[in-house]
Parts: structure tokens; sequence; C-alpha cells
């Protein structure tokens, strides 16, 4: 069992910066590939990042590519997004994931979910 507390999000103006946490409980957590999605009102849950297991390996949607940086601390069994040059268009509630599956993009393939942090990006 994985359990996935986000932290992090809040009121942003147009070219700030958030840093997203996922803090993770279980003793396993190590072993999944962790992704970061985020929803908007009106709008289907995307795909943001994703990261595997050792952080050697990331994935990132075309939208957020050298904005985001994903990045985690198995130490800390957190993973971070760093959100740098904000939009108002990322604008969303932003969750954390836990997966076995190689399918990182694809959240039908999330088994563990996290409750969510808004970020809000005024311009």
């Amino acid at each position: 069992q994985v359990r996935l507390v986000e932290s992090g999000g809040g009121l942003a103006q147009a070219g700030d910066s958030l840093r997203l946490s996922c803090a993770a409980s279980g003793r396993t957590f190590t072993s999944y590939i962790t992704g970061w999605f985020r929803q908007a009102p009106g709008k289907e849950r995307e795909f943001v990042a994703a990261i595997g297991w050792s952080g050697d390996s990331t994935d990132y949607a075309d939208f957020v590519k050298g904005r985001f940086i994903i990045s985690r601390d198995n130490a800390k069994n957190t993973v971070y997004l760093q959100m740098n040059s904000l939009k108002p268009e990322d604008t969303a509630v932003y969750y954390c994931a836990a997966t076995k599956s190689d399918s990182d993009y694809d959240a039908n393939e999330y088994e563990y979910w996290g409750q969510g942090t808004q970020v809000t990006v005024s311009s």
C-alpha cells in the first residue's frame, strides 16, 4: 500500500515558479514510477510528467517541456515537480500518482493517487 500527499500548491503570477512535493508512505514506494497529472475545471485529467523509480528516466508532456522538472529523493520518499515560467493555462489541481506500469502517461495505469493540490496562476 502506498499513500501519497501533495503539497506546495498556491497562487502565483505568470512567470513565477512553484515547487510541488509528493510525500509517500509505504516501504515499496521506491519501486514505483511516480507521475504528476493535472485537471482544470471542465477538462479531463492530463499527464504532466513522470519519473522512474531510480530517477534516471523522466517523461514530460509537450506543454511543460523546458519549464517543469520532475525529480525524486528516495531517501525522503518524496517526488518533486519544479514548475517554472508558469502560465495561466497551468491553473489546475495537480495530483501525484504511483504505478508499476511502463505506460506512465496513462492515468488508468496508476494504482495510487494523492488528494491533489490547487495551483492557480494569474496573468
